[in-house]
């Protein structure tokens, strides 16, 4: 759900002739279309100090008013979901998060997410990201598994999201992606935005509300091509940036999509290894931690349904990279240290 409060827009030419309900649903801090379609009926979004209707087409220089009212889709109820957690103390948890899960409560997911997995493990969560966000720093895609941190006060959700922030953080994911990637070492550097085309996906953007993101990879190891395939690269991915879909779009954007992505790849099933989520998982953090000091390393091994894929196409490896024998032999071996 939104945050609550009072927020202003001011149309940029390039979202000119958009649809009012559809400009604000793909604001950052609006939940979806159908939530800014409701906040439009309710007479709390203003175009220019006036009421206006949900097909509006918007124009550049219009000044755009929302009030987000409280959450008001009942209290949260505690929910008995079980937790991989990796870390946990006074402050803050580390936990390992399984594809499907969705993080907060949002359109068409009001319930069964992390966030009420959370209210029952703990009294002591974060209050910085709102009633419906408790303790809440990032966030992953709801089919994107791996490391999360959670923040048990507000002192340790402010010191967390600063962190991330000044990129002070190491979040590594890895990613099988379709084809061949010749260069052992990458630097995507391509801007993001949401596409004007479709609100809830993104794109890289030369628009004036893009937003840098900045991603670079090493590849681990490179499968050779297959009947149905053209080949596959698995890769460490790091985050510079934590826009909405990064890694996903970007990889995309190089004409190497994750394979079994359902938004951003070609949707071939047998292609896709039979993988109906994308291959994208959160395998390593390291941070000192906000308070104490102590330098924290967490590795996640991925879960089963990416382990089997790359299984099934071990006989058509060409070999891994050094940086594969590091990798994938950290993950052979404990998952904290």
């Amino acid at each position: 759900m939104s945050p609550v409060g009072y927020f202003e827009h001011v149309v940029e030419p390039g979202e000119t002739g958009m649809r009012l309900d559809a400009l604000i649903g793909g604001l950052e801090f609006i939940a979806s279309r159908s939530a800014a379609a409701r906040l439009i009926d309710d007479g709390l979004v203003l175009v220019n100090g006036q009421h206006a209707p949900k097909k509006h087409a918007v124009k550049a220089g219009e000044r755009i008013e929302i009030e987000v009212p409280p959450y008001n889709r009942g209290d949260l109820v505690a929910e008995d979901i079980p937790l991989d957690i990796r870390f946990e103390d006074a402050h803050m948890i580390v936990l390992s998060k399984p594809a499907g899960l969705v993080v907060h409560p949002a359109e068409g997911h009001w319930t069964g997410t992390l966030v009420h997995a959370l209210l029952a493990h703990s009294d002591d969560l974060g209050s910085l990201q709102g009633e419906d966000r408790p303790g809440i720093v990032h966030r992953l895609d709801k089919d994107t598994s791996g490391l999360m941190m959670v923040a048990k006060t507000d002192m340790a959700q402010v010191a967390l999201q600063e962190m991330i922030k000044v990129r002070s953080v190491d979040r590594r994911y890895l990613t099988l992606v379709h084809g061949w990637i010749a260069p052992d070492t990458g630097l995507i550097d391509a801007a993001l935005s949401r596409d004007p085309r479709e609100r809830m996906r993104m794109a890289v953007s030369d628009a004036s509300n893009a937003k840098q993101s900045v991603t670079t990879f090493r590849v681990l190891e490179r499968f050779e091509a297959g009947r149905f395939d053209d080949g596959f690269t698995l890769l460490e991915c790091k985050l510079y940036t934590g826009r909405t879909h990064q890694i996903r779009v970007h990889m995309a954007y190089i004409n190497h999509p994750c394979v079994g992505d359902p938004v951003y790849g070609a949707r071939k099933i047998k292609a896709d290894l039979g993988l109906e989520r994308q291959f994208l998982h959160a395998y390593r953090l390291e941070l000192v931690h906000p308070i104490t000091g102590e330098k924290l390393r967490f590795l996640d091994p991925p879960p089963e349904d990416l382990a089997s894929r790359l299984a099934q196409i071990a006989e058509d490896s060409s070999g891994r990279t050094k940086a594969g024998d590091e990798v994938l032999g950290m993950l052979s071996g404990s998952q904290l240290s």
